[in-house]
């Protein structure tokens, strides 16, 4: 759904609703409340998390589904087939739910290089092994040249539930500290950066890897989860936004805490982007009580993935938004953008 924002209609039509690429932020907010949830309504699409908990005779399910449509298709540290595989089980991760299948459909433009086609398969079989899963269904079309931008992927996800509370927005409580599981923005830039043909001083590779692991070893270590939510398309301020709204509480976070890397700051500060609003793809952030931070800081630490973890701030009880406290001590709301800083990047 993100990857479609509404545009303002023109003025001799005002209850059109027009599509456009570089989707994200406040306007695809409007276009999923305004079309989908009223023409989809039921229980578990209304949470809004980053899957559907499901229960089942004897299990509870998550269930996810994902496109992708990344350009290039190829970009440092990944390419579109590794980003389809660990985008889903991520999902599944964010549910508390450890993935177990997932289907694979691709639509491929005619004309596209065959050898590019086995890396993004060769890629998705590997991430799959190393995210424990089985890519067990598929469907391939193709599509007429110039039609299909190369390669898109759809996939879908199914889980079983190992937690044993519900993980959601809705679950989130006053007083929770937020954390985030390493420094961020990677991913949008590394794409960036071979879309634009720019070369840093510093090379940026994507993130992207499956944050299960990270996620089993809060459970594992007794942690009380409240929420969890990976930073992709929109960043780490576009998920805060969603959850604030979700659960009608404020986040304040210091932007002193925010990790990102000496490169992306650089990158950020030569082509005016807010690192804040980047999308990641190997990242997420954790909402729990106060009195679980320290464990859960050091048992993110002993995975590779999450070696980074930080605190970054706090749920209070205030109106539903999210606040920056500045390195000078001001505030600063963090609002929904109107669109996506980098479309195209997942």
């Amino acid at each position: 759904m993100n990857e479609f924002a509404l545009q303002c209609p023109a003025p001799a039509a005002p209850d059109r609703v027009q599509l456009a690429h570089g989707g994200g932020g406040r306007l695809t907010a409007q276009l999923i409340e305004r079309v989908f949830l009223p023409a989809f309504a039921n229980p578990a699409l209304r949470v809004l998390h980053d899957g559907a908990v499901l229960e089942t005779p004897g299990a509870r399910l998550a269930f996810t589904t994902d496109s992708f449509v990344v350009s290039p298709l190829e970009f440092p540290g990944g390419n579109i087939g590794h980003l389809a595989v660990c985008g889903t089980v991520n999902d599944l991760a964010m549910c508390g739910a450890r993935p177990l299948w997932l289907s694979a459909g691709f639509i491929l433009e005619e004309g596209l290089p065959f050898d590019v086609l086995e890396r993004v398969v060769a890629s998705m079989r590997d991430a799959a092994r190393e995210a424990g899963v089985a890519i067990v269904t598929g469907d391939t079309k193709v599509v007429d040249h110039g039609k299909g931008d190369g390669m898109f992927i759809n996939t879908a996800g199914i889980g079983t539930v190992v937690a044993p509370t519900a993980i959601s927005p809705r679950a989130v409580q006053e007083g929770d500290v937020v954390l985030v599981s390493g420094d961020l923005g990677c991913h949008g830039i590394a794409v960036l950066s071979v879309r634009e043909g720019l070369e840093f001083e510093a090379p940026v590779e994507s993130d992207v890897a499956p944050l299960w692991p990270a996620v089993e070893a809060l459970l594992g270590a007794g942690v009380e989860i409240h929420c969890l939510r990976d930073l992709t398309r929109g960043g780490l301020a576009t998920a805060l936004n969603e959850i604030a709204t979700a659960s009608g509480l404020g986040i304040t976070i210091e932007e002193s805490a925010v990790p990102h890397a000496p490169s992306v700051r650089a990158a950020c500060e030569l082509l005016g982007l807010d690192p804040l609003y980047l999308a990641n793809e190997g990242r997420f952030a954790a909402f729990l009580p106060e009195c679980d931070l320290e464990r859960a800081l050091a048992t993110l630490r002993a995975c590779a993935v999450s070696q980074g973890a930080v605190a970054i701030g706090r749920v209070s009880g205030a109106s539903a938004r999210v606040d920056l406290r500045t390195v000078i001590g001001s505030l600063r709301v963090l609002d929904l953008l109107s669109g996506e800083q980098l479309p195209r990047i997942c």
